[in-house]
């Protein structure tokens, strides 16, 4: 399967990324904690080439603590790369990081030579969110659907730093199946893009295979389904989503499924290992 999702204003995007880069002095690349690589956007290291970058791992609090840990070693070994995982809930930890990491780059802000820094990464994975900490206060529109940012924002830090927040930018074709069905599970892609089936499958069938004693305990199952539609279908009787005729509707089933897991109402669930 390969999947395309590229809205008109991305070419736009794409373009002004590109003529930005150079005048760059960091690159602070925002990635989904609970699908690291999936939600790197290859565009993005292709156009920073050498320029330092922290990849910042949004919404830790709903990923599994041991595959975070994991990312964050593979990332470290990176070159001009270094990366922390950041949770909505400890903004003060953001703040303190950034500027640390960015030191030991070397990098230095002078009122005579401000820093620049270019916050990117795909949509959904709490750009405007992370700029909105680095401000200390509301300056960029959140949601929780994609591509709710369409245009850059600059803005001047209390540190003074110079930050351009991107919209969130897919590349044109997304070939990597199980890496597209991930960012549909996660929301990075519009649940227009993919049908609920495909989605609420692809998630129940990893979830069965790393995380089975959770949906037990979250649909208060007797024992492990035997299959994803097995577990879609105990999902559609215990939910509401039983047709006339006793039926299971495992289109509703997979809705359940994929908005419990976008919320972290299943449990602290990575989609992706090093």
């Amino acid at each position: 399967m390969t999947l395309q999702w590229y809205p008109g204003h991305m070419t736009k995007a794409r373009r002004e990324l590109a003529e930005l880069m150079p005048s760059q002095d960091l690159v602070i690349e925002v990635l989904d904690a609970r699908l690291p690589a999936a939600s790197t956007n290859p565009l993005v290291s292709e156009l920073r080439r050498d320029t330092p970058c922290i990849k910042v791992l949004t919404k830790s609090d709903l990923a599994d603590p041991e595959a975070t840990r994991a990312w964050l070693e593979y990332f470290g070994r990176g070159d001009r790369v270094v990366a922390f995982a950041s949770t909505a809930e400890r903004p003060q930890d953001s703040r303190k990081r950034i500027p640390t990491l960015a030191a030991g780059f070397g990098l230095r802000h002078t009122r005579d030579r401000p820093l620049r820094a270019l916050i990117a990464g795909v949509p959904n994975v709490g750009k405007s969110t992370l700029i909105n900490i680095l401000m200390d206060r509301l300056v960029a529109k959140t949601g929780d659907k994609p591509a709710v940012t369409k245009m850059q924002q600059r803005v001047v830090l209390p540190t003074g730093w110079i930050v351009t927040d991107s919209p969130g930018l897919m590349w044109p074709k997304i070939e990597d199946e199980a890496g597209a069905l991930r960012l549909a599970f996660a929301g990075s892609i519009p649940d227009t893009a993919i049908d609920y089936l495909t989605i609420g499958l692809f998630g129940a069938r990893w979830i069965l295979e790393r995380y089975a004693e959770l949906v037990v305990a979250r649909y208060k199952l007797p024992a492990i389904p035997a299959s994803a539609e097995a577990l879609l279908t105990e999902i559609g009787r215990r939910r509401g989503g039983l047709r006339a005729g006793g039926t299971v509707d495992l289109h509703k089933a997979s809705e359940i499924l994929v908005h419990e897991f976008r919320h972290g109402l299943l449990g602290r669930i990575s989609l992706e290992l090093p």
